[in-house]
């Protein structure tokens, strides 16, 4: 639906912003092209250059949207006041199926070229669910450098979310479903959970 006068500045880079949220969930981040979204949003092609001079400002708009709905799904799976260790692993499950329901919006979230723009404040807004990973490993092996510990058990789920969608960790291991991985990860890098 096309815009008119009456919409006011921020009503349409918030608009221009949903159109590529949604745009990259349904296609991917081979589609966030500017002149596309400004013709899903019903505006001339250099309409989005008057709120995000260049490209990547618009697409570190659309990344922040979905470090937001991450935050707010790891939030609303936080099982606070149990150990640490479930914290960690329901925050993993919400990563791993994030990557899986949110494909395209997945990709773009972890785009180097991105996090590097510090323009709109994407490292504010990913950076305090990497913090709230390290606290809690902090509290499972607080003899560990809880930086570098949840940083590699990140790059590990990462790792995990890319080649499982790419079908390769299905192919080596002959599973149908990730989560024996997940135990694996999070045994290696944290120890097996007191029985």
């Amino acid at each position: 639906m096309p815009l008119n006068e009456n919409d006011h500045e921020d009503g349409l880079r918030a608009r221009l912003v949903r159109v590529g949220v949604e745009l990259v969930n349904a296609e991917g981040v081979q589609a966030l092209s500017l002149r596309e979204i400004a013709r899903r949003a019903g505006v001339s092609h250099g309409a989005p250059r008057r709120y995000f001079p260049a490209h990547l400002d618009l697409l570190s708009a659309i990344a922040r949207q979905g470090f937001a709905e991450l935050a707010a799904r790891v939030a609303e799976e936080d099982p606070e006041g149990a150990p640490a260790r479930e914290r960690i692993e329901a925050l993993a499950r919400v990563y791993l199926d994030y990557a899986d329901t949110r494909r395209g919006m997945y990709e773009l979230m972890f785009r180097h070229d991105l996090l590097e723009s510090g323009r709109l404040g994407l490292r504010e807004t990913s950076l305090p669910l990497f913090a709230h990973l390290t606290g809690l490993v902090a509290r499972v092996r607080p003899e560990a450098d809880p930086v570098l510990l949840a940083g590699a058990l990140w790059a590990n789920l990462h790792g995990i979310a890319q080649l499982w969608h790419w079908g390769s960790l299905p192919l080596a291991t002959g599973g149908d479903d990730p989560g024996p991985l997940l135990t694996a990860a999070l045994d290696a890098h944290l120890g097996r959970p007191a029985q």
